[in-house]
């Protein structure tokens, strides 16, 4: 999957974000809305993680999807 669907199914796929990210809330994950760059955010500001390895975990999980 890319992100282009994971953004246009943002709805359905924002449970495995959660169940993924267990420190992001449901605020959190409302407020991403599909957009990439604000998951890579929240996931650096509740986990303490640099960008580019944020951006590597929402990358990996994409391809898992």
């Amino acid at each position: 999957m890319n992100w282009d669907q994971v953004e246009g199914n943002w709805k359905q796929v924002k449970g495995q974000a959660r169940a993924k990210w267990g420190d992001l809330t449901d605020d959190d994950i409302d407020s991403v809305d599909g957009r990439r760059d604000m998951l890579v955010g929240k996931i650096q500001e509740r986990y303490g993680k640099a960008r580019a390895e944020a951006e590597k975990a929402v990358d990996d999980w994409i391809a898992s999807l």
